[in-house]
């Protein structure tokens, strides 16, 4: 099942890349990735109604990770249809209008997300309570629960799937919002202005430090891979005083670039073993 599930999520990249390379306006974008997530979800629904789990892990895993996936990018991009919707073609209220949209999107957070128990159980990368968080049937109503759950479908949902989903929906919002304040997406050679007042400054491409953040996060460098992409991508933007917009999107074309698609890495592996050389 896991191979599967990878195929699943596979499937879902290999669409959204699809849809982004496609002359589709962002709403049409949205609205073809909101009926195809739809569908994905409920073929799953089918197949699990049908078969059950092979395991208390196969369960586990489709609750914490895969299900969360797919419905995260549901939510998100169906936040996408709204606010594009109502987008207004004034240049001059374009930024008010996605500002006002961040804030109340950070504030929302704040109170419905990331004061709870639950929040920092997930981002801190914690196993020892998995079985109570993703097993169907495992709710404690003593400590109360949203209005939603009573709604929702108890064969396919354990709730709190659904809180990590909003946390993955927060994640893409943030960074699709942010990306509006950026619209030009980085290119190789697109550097940043440098700052001479900042203590330090980065020189290099803005692709150049998502490979490098990607990297980090991938190979679980920092916090033993507890730490999520848009944490690190904040450090650094703090570190360095920049704002690096839509790296979701930036990666994504990295995947599909031609020639050498990690370029810095490989320039920043050539340097290192050249120094050693000549330091013999």
């Amino acid at each position: 099942m896991k191979q599967a599930y990878k195929n699943i999520l596979l499937s879902i990249e290999k669409e959204e890349l699809n849809v982004s390379r496609s002359k589709k306006n962002a709403i049409d974008e949205a609205y073809h990735m909101v009926s195809f997530l739809d569908r994905t979800l409920s073929e799953l629904k089918v197949q699990i109604n049908q078969r059950g789990f092979e395991s208390i892990i196969d369960e586990i895993i489709f609750f914490k990770r895969v299900k969360p996936e797919i419905l995260g990018r549901l939510i998100f991009y169906n936040k996408v249809v709204k606010i594009e919707a109502y987008s207004p073609t004034n240049n001059e209220l374009i930024e008010p209008y996605y500002n006002e949209h961040i804030k109340q999107l950070n504030k929302d957070y704040k109170k419905n997300i990331s004061c709870t128990d639950f929040y920092s159980y997930y981002r801190t990368g914690r196993s020892d309570k998995d079985e109570y968080y993703y097993r169907l049937g495992n709710i404690n109503y003593f400590d109360g629960v949203d209005s939603f759950f009573f709604e929702v479908d108890r064969e396919f949902s354990t709730y709190y799937d659904y809180k990590v989903a909003q946390i993955k929906a927060y994640d893409l919002y943030h960074s699709y919002l942010s990306g509006k304040f950026n619209r030009i997406e980085p290119s190789d050679n697109d550097s940043f202005d440098i700052n001479e007042d900042a203590e330090f400054s980065w020189t290099d491409s803005k692709n150049a430090l998502i490979e490098l953040i990607y990297a980090l996060h991938i190979s679980r460098s920092v916090s033993n891979g507890r730490a999520g992409i848009r944490k690190i991508s904040q450090m650094f933007e703090d570190i360095f005083e920049v704002s690096l917009g839509d790296i979701h999107h930036a990666f994504y074309q990295m995947k599909f670039r031609a020639g050498q698609r990690a370029r810095y890495l490989n320039f920043l592996k050539h340097s290192l073993e050249q120094y050693m050389d000549n330091d013999l």
